[in-house]
């Protein structure tokens, strides 16, 4: 796995965000926001390249917007 800052800092900032979105999401009994989170904090367990995970990281972030509800 490389260890860029690109990449720390991805990892870093979208499993943060995605432990943000999964007790938003547990909170309110939501399970869209709950399970986009859970997916945000396990992609960069799984994906090595940066660029594709800022791109997934990105869209995930896009969609605890839009699910939100």
């Amino acid at each position: 796995m490389p260890f860029s800052g690109a990449n720390l800092c991805a990892q870093i900032l979208f499993s943060s965000i995605g432990f943000v979105g999964f007790a938003y999401g547990k909170k309110m009994r939501a399970w869209k926001p709950m399970f986009i989170g859970l997916g945000l904090m396990a992609v960069p367990y799984f994906i090595a390249d940066t660029a594709i995970l800022w791109m997934i990281g990105v869209a995930g972030v896009g969609g605890l917007v839009w699910f939100r509800d």
